[in-house]
């Protein structure tokens, strides 16, 4: 990475920190708005720097990618997504009851047959 970068990204992320102090410390006493206003100027002012580095402008186009990639993604409808889930219900409840029978029988084989314990 060169040189340039690097200094692009360590400004970039002074101007973060610098939004975050400045909510934090800086103005401590000025109004809510104000103080997020600084944050959001200082993650804002970091993220223009950062994309003029080239790891920035790699990220940028990851980015850009990625969101291409969601919007080809075929949402469930809603009627597939209340059936699917009534689907696992419906398996959770039969594995609830199946284990708690499969642990009664256990407890009746161990501790009434074998261990003679009566309750």
């Amino acid at each position: 990475m060169a040189i340039a970068d690097v200094a692009k990204l360590v400004i970039a992320a002074a101007c973060v920190v610098a939004g975050f102090v400045g909510y934090y410390y800086w103005l401590a006493d000025s109004p809510l708005i104000l103080r997020i206003l600084a944050a959001i100027g200082g993650v804002a002012a970091g993220a223009a720097i950062a994309v003029f580095s080239a790891p920035g402008r790699q990220f940028a186009v990851f980015a850009g990618e990625s969101i291409a990639e969601v919007k080809k993604v075929v949402w469930p409808t809603r009627k597939e997504t209340m059936q699917t889930t009534a689907a696992v219900f419906a398996f959770v409840v039969v594995m609830a009851i199946f284990l708690w029978g499969s642990d009664k029988i256990l407890e009746w084989i161990l501790y009434d047959l074998i261990m003679g314990w009566k309750k």
